[in-house]
């Protein structure tokens, strides 16, 4: 009984979640639906996820950890769940909040700094791709610490607030 209920509401929740977003949004989330459905089945399931955590560098990722990330949606994901579980997410949540999110999967221990290395590969081999005069921009303008590491809380707030924070 309960399969079918949940089947019934994942339609419902769908009915305008397109509304929601710019078509240019739509376009980015499709790309990243694309990255993440790694055996090009229209829906993503446990071995996707493995297998994007895989592509990302995470490898002993959890099963409680995909399970629970599967958990959240109302039945299959689809690119219409997909998107409406990211309207639920992204809904009141402010820009910072959002990218600082966006930027914590690949940061599990919560150090807020992530590898130089990593962000590059990660920004010129996925979706919108950052050219090597983009990276060197960036890096110009936040600069790795001595180890290496980016701290992107910095340049979220810079993103999201428009000027450096005063160091404390």
């Amino acid at each position: 009984m309960a399969p079918k209920k949940a089947k019934k509401r994942a339609e419902g929740a769908s009915s305008n979640v397109f509304s929601m977003f710019e078509q240019a949004q739509i376009q980015e989330f499709k790309e990243a639906f694309t990255i993440m459905d790694q055996n090009r089945d229209g829906f993503i399931d446990k071995n996707d996820l493995r297998d994007t955590f895989a592509a990302l560098g995470r490898l002993n990722v959890k099963q409680e950890e995909i399970d629970d990330m599967l958990k959240e949606a109302p039945g299959p994901i689809n690119f219409t769940v997909f998107l409406t579980m990211f309207g639920e997410k992204l809904k009141g949540a402010d820009p910072e909040e959002t990218i600082l999110n966006a930027f914590k999967v690949f940061d599990p221990e919560g150090k807020g700094t992530l590898k130089k290395e990593f962000v590059t590969e990660m920004l010129t081999t996925q979706a919108d791709r950052f050219s090597a005069e983009e990276m060197e921009q960036m890096f110009q303008a936040f600069p790795p610490d001595v180890a290496g590491n980016l701290d992107y809380k910095n340049l979220v707030y810079v993103i999201t607030h428009g000027e450096e924070k005063d160091q404390e």
